[in-house]
């Protein structure tokens, strides 16, 4: 009976320490590149011990392995960027629904969903740029009015393939409806200077080339070129502040549903919306806090101040496929 007493004591022992034990490593599915996120897991590790080990894939894949390992899934956490992601991580039931007073407090209700599946980490606005030889900013008014004959011939545009675009289709959708949004659209096309890009970075060198006068894309595209070429001949411009305000979307995270460790992943994403990784995500990137409490850097302060959308960003997602349906109409590849 001692032995047998000892062994149960034992046996519970080891139990009840198991989860203490692995919850000092937390295991991160991430869909942003390793040098903006490691430098946040380092530090996190650095404060409080514990260990983060992440993989690095793009968003479908990362949500594809998180439905077919379901409650075998090593990973507690999901980083990604653009709400539309986000949101569809949620419809597809891989993430935990989380009350926590610490991300409310920290992170605004429109940067966050509405269910507490995931949340915003660090913003960026999807605004215009132009070029400072062959456009003045008192030309320039609001996204809509890059539909004005005025700009034929003069427009770039990144493909509609890309998730950044069909965001913000998404809220043109929510706030003029599926007719006026579809004109707008393709008021754009009729517009457009050469073939869309691949990507933002390349339709920026497009304006600083003359390939076209203007364009739209994420502001941190801008600051990583400009960091590069001081003397870029592009310019930002925040449209629509005399009414809704720019659109801003984000990156973001939430705990996966079948977490080994989720209270571990709830103090990690916690940590993640406070001062510290903050700034880390604004510095590394060029991008903004989510935080409003937190300043961006030096570099994006010297932007200036704008009017943000107050659209809550999950709209992206839940407009998602109105706006691939209208953008494949109106002629956007």
């Amino acid at each position: 009976m001692p032995v047998r007493k000892s062994l149960f004591a034992a046996l519970t022992l080891s139990a009840l320490c198991a989860p203490a034990f692995a919850a000092e490593e937390v295991v991160v599915y991430s869909a942003r590149i390793d040098e903006l996120i490691k430098p946040v897991f380092d530090a996190y590790t650095k404060e409080t011990g514990v260990k983060v080990s992440f993989i690095t894939d793009k968003e479908a894949p990362l949500l594809a392995r998180l439905q077919a390992e379901g409650a075998n899934t090593p990973a507690d956490l999901l980083i990604t960027v653009d709400a539309g992601n986000l949101w569809q991580a949620e419809q597809q039931g891989v993430l935990k629904p989380l009350q926590s007073a610490v991300i409310e407090s920290n992170i605004p209700a429109q940067y966050r969903s509405s269910t507490g599946s995931w949340t915003g980490l660090s913003l960026r606005a999807r605004t215009i740029f132009y070029s400072s030889e062959r456009v003045k900013p008192e030309e320039l008014s609001t996204y809509e009015a890059l539909a004005d004959e005025k700009w034929e011939g003069r427009l770039c545009l990144r493909t509609s393939k890309k998730v950044y675009n069909q965001s913000l289709t998404a809220t043109l959708i929510e706030t003029h409806g599926t007719a006026k949004t579809e004109e707008i659209i393709k008021g754009w096309v009729d517009n457009l200077a050469t073939d869309v890009f691949a990507d933002d970075t390349a339709l920026l060198q497009a304006i600083d080339a003359g390939q076209c006068d203007l364009g739209i894309a994420n502001t941190y595209y801008f600051g990583r070129l400009h960091q590069q070429q001081p003397d870029l001949k592009v310019k930002l411009f925040w449209p629509n502040q005399a009414s809704r305000g720019v659109h801003v979307n984000l990156s973001g995270a939430g705990v996966t549903k079948h977490a080994p460790h989720p209270e571990a992943a709830q103090k990690l994403l916690e940590w993640m919306t406070g001062p510290q990784a903050q700034s880390l995500f604004a510095d590394s990137n060029q991008e903004y806090p989510a935080n409003a409490a937190v300043k961006p850097s030096a570099e994006v302060a010297a932007w200036g101040a704008f009017k943000a959308d107050s659209i809550p960003v999950e709209v992206a997602g839940k407009r998602q496929a109105e706006a691939i349906m209208l953008m494949d109409r109106a002629g956007w590849n």
